[in-house]
């Protein structure tokens, strides 16, 4: 990867970000945190194509907004949910990812998060998610440097969508 001084950082061959984050930040999944995985998790056209070939889309998706999301479900635990007793319907009861563990996949919005991804002027930007800073316990806890690792949190995907607005939710 290579950076000039406009913060322009070259994540794929001739695929480059603007990064508005702090260049010295960490970022590695702790046990037990999965706040991520207790909303709703976007889902592109190519995540919808993914996930179809690894589980049934009626009892794992739902609408909104004319959107795609993989459904929250009530969950009987008191751990590894969000406030109201719900997260993703991957989630399993001992806080990981059916999807990432069984399938060794991820939908690209999990990828991403905790960044917060956007077109700006033609140019895909990247920051942390306001919503990171106050939840994740994953940041600056590690030696993973974000800026180095860009493309484990930014598949190729990313450059080829519209609207990438990594903050929509369910």
């Amino acid at each position: 990867m290579s950076a000039d001084a406009t913060r322009r950082v070259e994540v794929y061959p001739d695929r480059e970000v603007v990064v508005e984050f702090d260049p010295d930040l960490t970022f590695e999944c702790v046990d037990d945190c999965t706040w991520c995985c207790q909303h709703g998790v976007l889902l592109y056209d190519k995540d919808l194509l993914e996930l179809a070939q690894r589980a049934n889309l009626a009892e794992t998706t739902t609408d909104f907004r004319g959107e795609k999301f993989v459904t929250r479900e009530s969950k009987a635990r008191d751990d590894h949910v969000a406030e109201d007793g719900c997260a993703c319907a991957f989630l399993r009861e001992d806080g990981l990812c059916s999807l990432h563990l069984e399938e060794d996949w991820k939908p690209t919005r999990c990828s991403v998060f905790p960044l917060g991804v956007w077109k700006e002027d033609g140019d895909l930007h990247v920051d942390i998610r306001d919503s990171a800073h106050e939840h994740c316990e994953g940041l600056n806890v590690s030696e993973r440097s974000v800026i180095d690792n860009l493309e484990a949190f930014l598949p190729e995907l990313l450059w080829e969508l519209e609207n990438p607005d990594s903050d929509r939710e369910l």
